[in-house]
C-alpha cells in the first residue's frame, strides 16, 4: 500500500491526501489515500478522487470485507472500454452476484462499478504492475480534465 501512494505522489501535479487523527476529515477516512490531480498542491473543488486506498469498510461498502486483518483495496476511474477488457462487463450493468473478496485480481467496483471503478484488494504478483498502470492512465486523464476546466485543452 504505502509503495502504491509513494508512485502516485511521484507523479507530476499530484495530490495524495492521507487524512489522519485531528484534522478536518471525518474519522471514518483516516488512514485511506486520496489520490487528485493538483498542480497547484491545494484540493480541488468540485472534484472527486480519481482513485482512491481504501483500509476498512465503509458503511455502504462492506463486500469486500477490508475489516479483515492485513486487507486494503485499490479503487480506481478508468475509461468504458478499459473497464470492459478487465472486467468482461458494462459499467452501467455490474453483475453483482461474484465473490468480491478475491484478492490480487481486477473486479468491478462494489459501490461504484457501474460508473467505471474498478476495485483491486491487495495488488500483489498478477495485478501490481497493472495497478500502477491503470492509476497512471487514471491520472493523465485526470490532469486532461483539468486542462480543459481551465481551458488549456486542444
Amino acid at each position: 500500500m504505502e509503495q502504491i501512494i509513494a508512485t502516485v505522489r511521484d507523479f507530476p501535479g499530484a495530490l495524495v491526501l492521507v487524512p489522519e487523527p485531528g484534522g478536518d476529515v471525518p474519522e471514518l477516512a483516516w488512514g485511506d489515500a486520496f489520490f487528485y490531480y493538483a498542480p497547484d498542491g491545494r484540493l480541488p473543488r468540485n472534484t472527486q478522487p480519481y482513485a482512491t486506498v481504501v483500509t476498512k469498510n465503509y458503511p455502504d461498502d462492506t463486500a469486500s470485507d477490508l475489516d479483515l486483518p492485513g486487507r486494503w483495496r485499490v479503487n480506481i476511474h478508468v475509461d468504458r472500454t478499459t473497464f470492459r477488457a478487465l472486467t468482461g462487463q458494462e459499467p452501467g450493468r455490474v453483475d453483482r452476484d461474484h465473490d468480491r473478496t478475491i484478492t490480487d485480481s481486477v473486479l468491478p467496483h462494489p459501490v461504484y462499478g457501474a460508473l467505471g471503478w474498478i476495485s483491486v484488494i491487495n495488488p500483489a504478483e498478477k495485478t501490481g504492475e497493472l495497478v500502477v498502470e491503470l492509476l497512471r492512465g487514471a491520472h493523465d486523464d485526470a490532469r486532461a480534465r483539468f486542462a480543459r476546466r481551465e481551458g488549456h485543452g486542444r
